[in-house]
């Protein structure tokens, strides 16, 4: 069963990307939450006239996200956390301490953008996390996880 997508889904594609999904997973979830049509020629057809028409807007965001991967680049921010004597964190360093450390540097990132190659971070350190500013383009902040 093909469909279109209406929005970003982790793991299935991107917004008005036409998908193959099974049957039961499109009828039952992807339609009737509003995430998703089906794949019909006309809906192909107004698809792609969409597409066209926005191609556009999307160089200019996808060149603005560019400038902005290559200054976050250079980026180096530092998350406070409480710590012990030895160096664990009460608690772990999520995505949004480093959403917030990333706006007062200046930079507005969603947290749901933001992906940590460990999954749980609970020490002192230094450490990498993977920012999505658009599809395919992705940025890597280093960040430094400091006692309060």
């Amino acid at each position: 069963m093909e469909v279109i997508l209406k929005q970003d889904i982790k793991g299935l594609g991107f917004r008005d990307d036409v998908v193959s999904v099974r049957p039961g997973y499109g009828r039952n979830f992807l339609i009737p939450q509003g995430v998703a049509t089906l794949a019909t020629e006309t809906n192909k057809k107004i698809l792609a006239e969409v597409v066209k028409q926005r191609s556009f807007k999307e160089e200019k965001i996808r060149k603005e996200a560019t400038s902005n991967a290559e200054k976050l680049a250079g980026v180096s921010i530092s998350v406070g956390a409480k710590a012990g004597e030895s160096g664990k964190i009460f608690g772990s360093v999520t995505n949004i301490q480093i959403a917030e450390a990333l706006k007062k540097a200046g930079y507005d990132v969603e947290r749901k953008n933001i992906e940590m190659k460990e999954d749980s971070i609970k020490a002192l350190g230094t450490y990498t996390a993977k920012v999505r500013l658009y599809k395919d383009i992705v940025a890597e902040v280093k960040f430094e996880v400091v006692s309060e």
